[in-house]
């Protein structure tokens, strides 16, 4: 069960606050406990602490960051029932989601145990002429130092943890503001790190609305900000300054299904309806766009069509259940609305498209215009369209008429048009005989285009939280 009231975290103590901020369960719809709300004081303080910290993380040694991580990812087992009930209520994830998301959260914080430790520089050959006989070089990898992070509602446990983790890895303190519709998973990882012995400061968990972040986007303190979430990270970067910054902003993943597949449409099928439903389809991965081979498109269609209609929907909290409800009414009514859209501009629903609430049915289009907002911009639901190719090229093409490029994927047994479609799809990763909402928490995650800029990842993201130290010896005789 989750607590009454939950404290933010300020300097690596818990606070509370006269201002409580109401946490709804997204299924029921009634307030499932409260969180403290920090005021502007209390953000400066935060981006005060976490200056001070920068020495005494910097010269905390790598054997100390990677206990703080072992410890977090070992207290993040022992309440893994916990944090997946309190993801399921606050987020309206299906439990078995949920599990999964909690397992993903402590593997996240053991990858960046281990590369904590694998921080390492590298020996340059500086002797490129005789003029420069008994010159080498070194480098080494420092902390940039104080960094801040804005987290969404949809993992919110693991988009913390690619953030928080590496953070810890590198050395450097950090000032998080999570989605203030989910804070529940962020407040818990607080309680853990405050059980460690991280120096003062090292961190701070801010349960802001975002017009109060501003501090966190435009102080030049921070040395650089990582942003998951909506468009509205260009902006942020615009107001960023000098800092650098890191963006992950979604997309309408595409998915191409080539034209030997018949034989093997169970398994794609199975992969398709989790891409596109999983956790209510709010999965910046998400499978939104089908791109169907005409030899097989009638075959995968009916097949697809009869596996969404067997989804179950409804209470998260049950095992059986599939499709959850979306984050809130809004969201939900503003997808239902793209859907009616397509449907007048031409586009035929093949199945789905009622909505009750914030709960919105499994939804499978087909003919929906190239311009119809369904197509083109982020469903971010349970919603998925399907269009038909007759050659590769088109497929391609089809998949890089889009502003975003997140990740895409591709069902082939034909390694040419594997390697063609990674030389030449538009998109920070391809994946290829499963969907492209398939991540491991160790493989560089981000995109091009609107998706953002950047990567995510452990390894890669101790990089952007790390510069690179240059030094020159020249040996003396």
């Amino acid at each position: 069960m989750l607590e009454k009231t939950y404290p933010y975290y300020l300097a690596n103590q818990p606070q509370t606050s006269k201002t409580m901020l109401d946490v709804l369960d997204k299924y029921s719809g009634k307030v499932a406990t409260r969180v403290a709300v920090p005021d502007a004081k209390a953000v400066e303080k935060a981006i005060v602490a976490a200056v001070k910290a920068g020495t005494p993380m910097r010269e905390f040694k790598p054997w100390a960051r990677r206990d703080v991580l072992q410890h977090c990812a070992k207290r993040f087992a022992d309440r893994r029932d916990e944090l997946a009930e309190a993801l399921c209520i606050e987020a309206g994830k299906p439990i078995k989601d949920s599990a999964g998301e909690v397992t993903r959260l402590i593997e996240t914080f053991q990858i960046a145990a281990e590369e904590s430790v694998r921080t390492n520089g590298e020996t340059l050959n500086l002797e490129l002429a005789s003029r420069l006989d008994g010159y080498r070089g070194f480098t080494q990898r420092v902390p940039i130092g104080p960094v801040s992070f804005i987290t969404p509602f949809n993992f919110p446990l693991n988009l913390v943890a690619h953030k928080v983790a590496p953070a810890i890895a590198a050395g450097c303190p950090f000032v998080l503001k999570p989605s203030e519709k989910t804070p529940i998973g962020a407040l818990i990882i607080g309680q853990v790190l405050a059980e460690t012995d991280l120096p003062k400061g090292a961190f701070s968990i801010l349960t802001l609305d975002g017009k109060h972040a501003n501090p966190l986007v435009e102080d030049e303190r921070f040395k650089l900000l990582s942003f998951t979430g909506g468009q509205i990270g260009w902006d942020l970067k615009a107001r960023a300054g000098r800092k650098k910054v890191v963006l992950e902003l979604g997309g309408n993943a595409a998915c191409i299904v080539d034209a030997d597949q018949g034989a093997k449409l169970d398994y794609v099928v199975e992969r398709l309806i989790f891409g596109a439903f999983y956790q209510s389809g709010q999965s910046c991965i998400g499978v939104q766009r089908i791109i169907a081979h005409n030899d097989i498109y009638d075959a995968l269609k009916k097949r697809l069509v009869a596996a969404t209609k067997k989804l179950i929907a409804g209470d998260p909290k049950k095992k059986e259940t599939f499709v959850g409800p979306m984050i809130d009414e809004a969201a939900a009514e503003r997808l239902h609305g793209w859907i009616g859209e397509a449907r007048k501009a031409g586009g035929k629903l093949l199945c789905g498209g009622n909505r009750k609430g914030n709960m919105l049915e499994a939804t499978l289009m087909e003919n929906v215009p190239n311009d119809a907002r369904a197509n083109r911009l982020e469903a971010f639901g349970p919603f998925a369209l399907l269009t038909r190719f007759r050659n590769f090229g088109e497929a391609i093409a089809m998949v890089n008429d889009s502003d975003y490029g997140l990740q895409a994927g591709i069902f082939t047994d034909r390694l040419d048009h594997a390697m063609r479609a990674w030389n030449e799809l538009e998109a920070g990763g391809v994946v290829v005989n499963d969907v492209p909402s398939f991540r491991v928490d160790n493989m560089p995650y981000g995109g091009v285009k609107l998706s953002g800029l950047g990567r995510e990842g452990v390894r890669y993201a101790i990089e952007d939280m790390t510069d690179i130290r240059l030094m020159v010896m020249r040996e003396r005789g």
